[in-house]
């Protein structure tokens, strides 16, 4: 389905024209819970009406887990440690839904964890395993391309207190990235990334100043540039306490 190659192709693919990402965690009192990267291309579609008269209206839910299985042949031939990191993806869930007749596309990838550090490789996930979904081919010169990562993310929490940690993994090809994105600042201007995490208990203080708070102060919202994000990982770094 064309469909697929369209939003899997790579985040960046996906973003020529303004969509809006958001990363939610909804926490449970025993440390585990649900992550997910949502994304929101309602003015992607708007962008390119009538572009793709192939799309058809779509509610699906993909299992990583049973794509995989189907494409073990061919996942067997990459290098182990390839095959290793496909293999942290097999919990991960991913939903579509397209609505050609009213613009609307929605993408959310989520996976549930029994610790948060389990979702560490979500970011990945979005890339990663594209040329691994149904109706997708890549070529080998692209499947080492995506799965050389220049940012991570990794979660923790401990003792009352979680924390988000941005990085750049390759620097070389982190300003490669950047380079490839000049070209679509003007689309980009309008992407936001937002974080919106939920906790089981009350937050107590948080280190980003500009958050946001529920009514019964558990769950936080910040919201940050796409292009300063992906310039600058840190400024979504975030530290949260929790009362006990």
């Amino acid at each position: 389905m064309k469909v697929y190659k369209l939003l899997l192709g790579g985040i960046f693919a996906l973003c020529m024209v303004s969509c809006q990402f958001t990363e939610t965690m909804v926490m449970q009192e025993d440390g585990s819970g649900r992550m997910a990267i949502e994304m929101d291309m309602k003015e992607m579609m708007a962008f390119g009406a009538g572009m793709d008269s192939t799309l058809t209206k779509t509610d699906t839910i993909i299992s990583f887990k049973q794509v995989f299985e189907a494409k073990k042949d061919s996942i067997a031939q990459l290098p182990i440690a390839e095959q290793n990191r496909l293999k942290k993806m097999e919990n991960f869930m991913m939903k579509l839904f397209v609505d050609p007749d009213s613009n609307d596309m929605f993408l959310h990838i989520f996976t549930d964890f029994k610790k948060v550090k389990e979702a560490n490789e979500l970011m990945n996930g979005l890339g990663e395993s594209s040329g691994f979904m149904p109706g997708v081919k890549v070529s080998s010169e692209e499947q080492q391309s995506d799965s050389e990562d220049f940012m991570g993310v990794s979660y923790s929490y401990e003792k009352n207190t979680f924390l988000r940690d941005a990085f750049i993994k390759d620097k070389a090809r982190h300003q490669s990235q950047l380079d490839s994105l000049k070209s679509a600042e003007m689309f980009l201007s309008g992407t936001m990334y937002t974080l919106r995490y939920t906790f089981p208990k009350k937050i107590k203080r948080a280190s980003i100043e500009d958050a946001t708070y529920s009514a019964d102060g558990k769950t936080i919202e910040v919201e940050r540039s796409f292009l300063d994000y992906m310039k600058e990982p840190d400024i979504l770094d975030l530290e949260v306490v929790l009362e006990k």
